[in-house]
């Protein structure tokens, strides 16, 4: 018989997704089946460079679209913002998870891990070598 490994994941977060256009949002919204009046834009002011959407889908799980507009901005910029969008994903999951004292290491792999999945969705897309991110 082959062995059949499983997930290791210990903890299972919220969907994520990362969008960098209006029309990528709007595209993430009606998958999650959200209409245009409640998803409001895709960046909060005009003058933001990125911008955390969360909310729950129709079975009740949690989402996050985090909406990036990082024309002109070098990696260690997008890279810092989507550090800062990971703080705001794993505040709103500990809440979610009714954590109100996670031990410092919880939070700080909690933070590593979502920062690297959007990092690595950011500049996957990009076409960037990972070398040369920075």
């Amino acid at each position: 018989m082959k062995v059949q490994w499983l997930d290791r994941a210990l903890i299972t977060g919220p969907y994520l997704a990362l969008v960098t256009s209006p029309k990528e949002f709007r595209a993430a919204m009606r998958h999650c089946k959200i209409s245009k009046k409640q998803s409001g834009c895709w960046l909060k002011t005009d003058a933001a460079t990125a911008t955390l959407h969360y909310f729950n889908n129709d079975k009740g799980q949690m989402c996050c679209i985090v909406a990036v507009n990082a024309d002109g901005l070098a990696g260690v910029q997008v890279a810092a913002l989507l550090v800062h969008e990971a703080v705001h994903i794993w505040q709103q999951y500990r809440a979610r998870i009714c954590e109100d004292s996670p031990s410092i290491e919880f939070e700080a792999y909690a933070i590593q891990s979502v920062s690297q999945i959007l990092m690595e969705a950011y500049f996957g897309r990009s076409g960037k070598s990972k070398q040369n991110w920075l």
